[in-house]
């Protein structure tokens, strides 16, 4: 699954650890998710999806999906 975590935690300067604490996850969640190793429980993506304010299919987007709009 692709997704704009990285980029969206640049935006506000935190690291991983930040972006971590703020959700209640280690940071390696947060690396294997950035990463795409790992894809977030649901409940997860919707924390992840409101901290930003932001829909889950803002976030997070299904690779194949992906490769078809390119």
């Amino acid at each position: 699954m692709k997704n704009k975590l990285r980029v969206l935690r640049a935006e506000r300067a935190w690291s991983q650890a930040d972006l971590a604490d703020h959700l209640g996850v280690s940071r390696q969640t947060i690396n294997a998710i950035e990463v795409g190793k790992y894809d977030p429980s649901l409940p997860l993506a919707f924390k992840i999806a409101r901290l930003f304010a932001m829909s889950i299919e803002q976030i997070f987007q299904d690779e194949d999906v992906a490769r078809a709009a390119e």
